[in-house]
């Protein structure tokens, strides 16, 4: 079975946008959302289309100032996304509770970037991709120069019965993995994850 090491991860802005059209897929959330929803006001959330806001990410991954997120491979197959910018750009992120009672980090400083959102495409979990791109959306956030990066991932420990689609946050244990430290717990199942660069 591969392990993280065995899964390579560039920045999204270096593969073919097609890459990235493969882990999003055609179904489910990952390909109504194009990771999105945190950049989008609530109603341009409730009115939007899958296709809106898919040309929205590859806008966005074309600008690639910086890119928006990583890409995983493994045996040169695309299999998995990690979201990562300066928290800054995520608007939703500034009244999303977890956020607003959760982080001890001004919310207009560019130094702080924020993981908001994991795929792993069906077929390639529980093999390492998680860890692997965590790891490098760290060294993308660390070459543009971030100082702290948080997550908000689920305490699968508090919500043991997690499906697939709630956990695109990740979870308290991947980001312990990757060295990142819990600083707050805004809800029983939510963490306030911090990795100070």
């Amino acid at each position: 079975m591969p392990t993280a090491t065995d899964v390579s991860v560039v920045s999204v802005g270096s593969v073919p946008w097609g890459d990235v059209v493969k882990v999003f897929g055609t179904r489910g959330d990952p390909a109504r959302c194009w990771c999105q929803f945190f950049k989008v006001p609530n109603a341009g959330w409730e009115s939007g289309e899958s296709g809106v806001f898919r040309a929205m990410l590859e806008e966005q991954v074309r600008a690639n100032d910086p890119a928006p997120g990583v890409i995983a491979f493994l045996d040169g197959e695309p299999v998995g996304w990690c979201a990562i910018e300066p928290r800054m750009k995520y608007e939703r992120l500034r009244r999303a509770k977890v956020v607003t009672e959760g982080s001890d980090q001004d919310p207009d400083d560019a130094s702080v970037w924020a993981v908001t959102c994991f795929v792993v495409r069906v077929g390639f979990r529980r093999r390492g991709v998680g860890a692997a791109l965590l790891s490098g959306a760290v060294e993308q956030a660390r070459g543009h120069g971030a100082r702290v990066i948080e997550g908000y991932p689920v305490d699968t420990k508090e919500r043991a019965k997690s499906s697939s689609t709630e956990l695109y946050h990740g979870t308290v244990s991947l980001f312990a993995g990757a060295g990142f430290e819990v600083i707050s717990r805004p809800t029983k199942d939510r963490a306030v994850v911090q990795l100070v660069l």
